[in-house]
Order: C-alpha cells, then structure tokens, then sequence
C-alpha cells in the first residue's frame, strides 16, 4: 500500500502542469567611458561599464539635457582616429528593438563643446545632429529609433563631418514587443522608425515616461511645435482601465501618459498643432486620446474629425464608443507623405464644443540600408590587418552604407540579384602601406579593379587572385613584391590592364600573359630584374616545371651529402693511417737494440755448445 501511495505521488510530481518560463527581454545600457558598472537615479538603473565594444576615448562628461541619463563619463572619437567610429555589439538576440543614443559634451574648455556629426545604425543613417542641439532641453540630446535586429548583432555608427569629434554619453538596446508600434502594410520589412518627436499635451515641461523603458515625453513648449490655442486639463485616468486598454495592444502605454489633456476652448473650437519637418518623407503619426474630462459621460457627447495637412485623415472620432468607457485610452494611426516642410494636425469638433488629445507621437519612416555582404567585410577586415592600414581611414562598420559615408579606397555596387553592396573596386594607391597581401582577398569576387600602387608591400602575390575572374585592372607596381608571376594570372580573361613594374619579381611571365598581349592588353613588367620570357624582357633558359626544379634541388642536396660524407670517411682513414705511420717511427731504435741483444744471446748459447761438443770430442780433462 505505502509502495503503491509513493508511486502516485511520483507520478503526479512529474505529470503536474508546470509554470511556462519565458526568456526576459534583452536589455542592455552602457555608461560610454566608465570604467564600472553605474547606477542611475532616480530608477537605480544599471548601465554597463564600456569594454571591449569599440576605440575612441573615455572622458569626462558635461550632459546637455536633463532628460539624458545621469552618468558622468563618455567616449569621443577623434578624426585622427578615422572618420567612422562604432560600437560593435555582438550575441543580440533576434527581435524588435528600440535603439537609443545619447550625446554629451567633453568637459574640457579645450574641446569644440557642440560636435556635429551623423548618426547610422546597422548600416543605416537615422541621424544628423543639427547645430545648436545642446543649447535645447529636448530631444535633440538623444535619438531613438525602433528596428529589427535579425543578425545576431548591433552595429551604432558616428560618422565624422568636420564639426568637432562625435561624443556618446550612453547607449541603450531594449528588445520590446514584435508587433510594437505596428502601422500596417511595410512593418518590419526593412523599415525602422526613427522617433522625431513625442510630447505629452497639456504638460508644460518635458518628463520622463512612467514606464520602466523610460519614454521621453516633450511638453507643449517643444521647440518647434505650438499648439495654437488650448487649456490644459489635470484629470487622471483610471489605473486601472489604463492597464486593462494597454494590454489590448502590442505598445504598453504608460498611465501617466493620459493624466494630462489638451482641450479647445469656447472661443477657439479647434485644436491644431503645426511641426516642422523633413521634405519628401514618410511619417508615421501616432495620436493618443482618453476621456478624462468628467463633463462627458456616456457616447456621443463628444464627436470630433482629425485632419492632417488639411484632408480628413479620421472623421467623427468620438472616444467613449471608440475605446470602449470613459477613461479608457484609445491610440489612432496613420502614415502621413509630406511633400512641404510643415505638418499640420486639426482637431475639428462636430459634436460638442471642445476637442481633446492626450499625446502625440511622430516618427520618420526610414528604409534600410541594404548591407554588404558578410564575407566580403571579413575580406577587407583581413586586408586592413594584413596591410597595417592607418587609424585615419577607420574601415569600421559596413565598408558602403551609409551610402554618405562609404570607406576610404573602396568602391561598392549594388547586386539586386542577391540584394546586397559588394566591393567592386580597390583604391589605396600611395598610402605608404606596409605588410602583405593576404590570399583572403580573393574573397572578394566581384572586384573589378584593383591599385595598390606606390606602397611599401612585400612578399608573394597571391595565387588566388587567379579566381577574382571578374578583375579587370590590376595594378601592383612599385611595391617590394618578390617570387614569380602566379600562373594563375593567365586565367583572368577580363583583365586588360595588368602594371607589375618596379617590384623584384623573377622567373618567366606566364605564356598566358604573354598572348594577351596580342589581344589589345596593357602589360607592364619592367623593372624587374629577374622577369624573361615575354619580348622586351631577356630570353629565359630551358623553362622547368616546378615539380621538376624541386626535383633538381633535392637531387642537388643527396649529392651533397654522398659527397661530404665519402669525403668525411676519407678524412678519417687518412688520419688513422697517419696517427699508425707516427707510432711505428717514435717506436723503431727500442726495437732495433732489443734485436741486436736477442741475437748476441742466440750467438753466445751457439759458441758454448760449440765448446762443449769439442771438450768432449777431446777426451777428459788432464786436471780432471
């Protein structure tokens, strides 16, 4: 029974309905130049210390504007430095995003105090800081733009224009709601929203949003855009049906937006507001209403029609039917063309005396930027390191968008077959470049031209330009390149300029090169004093493979060594005969004398037995 009990109660512990997790939303702020973490009032909010993410300077900081965080640091970027500067931040999730980009001032009397300079993200330009932007307490201290991010990174970019050096006080990355701020047919198809300007009306003086993104609301004295006539009201919204009208829609609008109203008056019935903006753009305009004025009850008591640039964009637009009660928030849109440097929006009442509005947003429709392709960057990031380029030419972020603000020496092309720029042109002729010229750039095929001319370059020329089939100028000369013609050259069939004059090349010039020649091809191979086999240059030798000159070389070297080593072993028995001959000479006079006295021995035990036989030859001794 226990056992049967404890099976039961596994049982409903792994077949219980858990909680669903979700991944929070991305978030990252960076407090440029500071060193640590920081935390911000009056949120205690927490903004990275700047590391590892670009080069620049970190400096201390003066903020333009109140509405611009509270952090004391920021990191310039000197021209010397290049012309474009980015932060390059990797491993960003795919999703909808708002991008926010605070300027500030180098708190140094030696610095030009307002630069000017653009702004791109991901490639696309969404900002030119206009002069005089920090002697107003707007949003003209930041930009803010709402994108797609889809390639796992953020790429914000601060393109240099003669004004004094880009200086960033922060950067903010929020992922938010893919269907935010959703406005119909285009959304999320390569368009970013770019914000120009969010007020809240009826509020004398910017604020913050209440929300935890913190929204920047302007007020009504914004710096280009008056109301022409109106009363405030302080009514405040329900908190609750705020909450419960937000949810309905993909933009959590914060409370406080609708605790602040703009109503016309008796004398002047309609509301109107006037905005500067750009020519020839597309807007997207966002108008927040809710019902806060006790005087009006139920529907129909307050009707009103909703003109832009005077055409009627939405008639009989009557809030309590619309959003559903009283005190309850309702958000209209519409794309807006402007074709002048003015937009007008008219609040017309048909029902009742008064219009009203809450808050208004506008953004500027952006097209993206068509990037570059990825392993045509990593091509050119690899020619930059192997050719020492120079700060002062940046190469940072995408090498042709903005298209403003292309890279130094390099030519870009639009492909519409694969809807991307590729580099289509190589130009760093006389940059007193050093270094080596990698086989990664043949990675760019779509090359057509290519002059690295008047350099200090050295080593081989790679074979694998032989693949860059669409090249059709080469030029090379006056550089340290040293080795052979690859052969490979002789398969470019585009190629009708070829200048390899004034470097140390040697060996014979490809039979393939040769023959173009006869085809209208300019080739120019002087000035290098190994090079033959072309006319104008000195008749070559019996020609030899590669295979076979390797073959000749190690030849070459096993004779070699046969011969030092026979030569090595004669040596040696030379010196050991030598060393024996020595031993026998300082050795013959012991010897001789030893012989002599051997032989006087044999001699005298001779002539003693010669005695005795003759004694006894004679007979006995007489004495005996």
């Amino acid at each position: 029974m226990l056992k049967a009990r404890l099976l039961l109660l596994l049982l409903a512990f792994f077949f219980a309905p858990r909680p669903s997790f979700s991944r929070a939303p991305y978030a990252l702020r960076i407090s440029c130049g500071a060193r640590n973490d920081v935390h911000s009032s009056p949120t205690n909010t927490l903004w990275y210390k700047d590391f590892a993410y670009t080069g620049g300077i970190p400096a201390n900081a003066t903020r333009p504007s109140f509405i611009t965080p509270s952090l004391n640091t920021l990191r310039y970027f000197p021209l010397s430095e290049g012309p474009e500067n980015c932060y390059n931040i990797n491993r960003v999730p795919h999703g909808h995003y708002v991008v926010r980009i605070y300027f500030g001032l180098v708190a140094e009397p030696s610095f030009d105090n307002e630069p000017l300079f653009d702004v791109s993200v991901e490639g696309t330009l969404i900002y030119s800081l206009p002069a005089g932007w920090s002697n107003h307490d707007d949003e003209r201290a930041f930009v803010e733009a709402l994108m797609f991010l889809k390639d796992g990174t953020a790429s914000l970019c601060f393109h240099s224009t003669g004004h004094g050096d880009p200086a960033i006080l922060a950067i903010e990355i929020l992922q938010i709601d893919n269907r935010a701020y959703y406005f119909g047919k285009g959304y999320g198809q390569g368009m970013i929203l770019r914000t120009d300007r969010r007020f809240s009306c009826g509020a004398q003086d910017p604020k913050f949003g209440a929300d935890y993104s913190a929204d920047h609301w302007g007020g009504d004295r914004f710096w280009n855009s008056l109301p022409t006539f109106g009363q405030h009201s302080d009514s405040v919204l329900s908190t609750k049906n705020s909450i419960k009208q937000a949810s309905k829609s993909p933009n959590f609008y914060p409370e406080a937006l609708y605790q602040t109203a703009l109503i016309s008056t008796d004398s002047q019935p309609d509301l109107e507001y006037t905005m500067e903006v750009e020519p020839t753009r597309n807007y997207s305009l966002w108008l927040h209403f809710a019902e806060i004025d006790s005087s009006v009850t139920g529907i129909g008591q307050r009707v009103f029609d909703i003109l832009i640039n005077g055409d009627v964009a939405f008639p009989d637009v009557d809030i309590v039917r619309m959003a559903g009660g009283v005190n309850s928030a309702l958000v209209l849109n519409t794309t807006v063309p402007v074709s002048g440097r003015s937009l007008t929006i008219t609040l017309h009442p048909t029902k009742g005396n008064h219009a009203i509005i809450n808050a208004i947003e506008l953004f500027e429709l952006v097209l993206a930027e068509s990037k570059t392709l990825p392993d045509e960057i990593r091509a050119l990031q690899r020619l930059k390191s192997a050719l020492g380029l120079p700060l002062r030419f940046g190469w940072n972020g995408d090498p042709c968008v903005p298209e403003q603000h292309p890279w130094s020496g390099v030519d870009c092309q639009y492909d519409r077959s694969i809807q991307k720029h590729v580099i289509d042109g190589l130009g760093l002729d006389n940059q007193g470049l050093r270094g080596f010229l990698p086989n990664d750039i043949s990675r760019l095929h779509h090359l057509q031209s290519i002059n690295l001319s008047g350099n200090s370059i050295s080593g081989v020329i790679p074979s694998s330009l032989g693949t860059v089939t669409s090249l059709e100028t080469l030029d090379l000369s006056f550089n340290f390149f040293n080795g052979s013609i690859p052969e490979s050259l002789g398969q470019l069939t585009s190629l009708r300029r070829l200048e390899l004059n004034g470097n140390s090349l040697s060996g014979r010039v490809p039979a393939a090169l040769g023959g173009r020649l006869l085809h209208g091809a300019s080739f120019n191979f002087t000035d290098n004093s190994g090079l033959c086999g072309i006319p104008g240059l000195p008749a070559c030798g019996p020609h030899l493979s590669t295979g076979a000159k390797i073959g000749i070389g190690l030849g070459t070297f096993v004779a070699f060594l046969l011969i030092a080593t026979c030569l090595t072993c004669w040596w040696k028995r030379r010196q050991n005969i030598l060393r024996a001959q020595r031993i026998a000479a300082r050795d013959a006079p012991y010897a001789k004398a030893r012989t002599h006295f051997n032989r006087e021995v044999q001699m005298g035990r001779h002539h003693g037995h010669e005695h005795a036989r003759t004694a006894a030859e004679n007979g006995p001794s007489l004495l005996a």
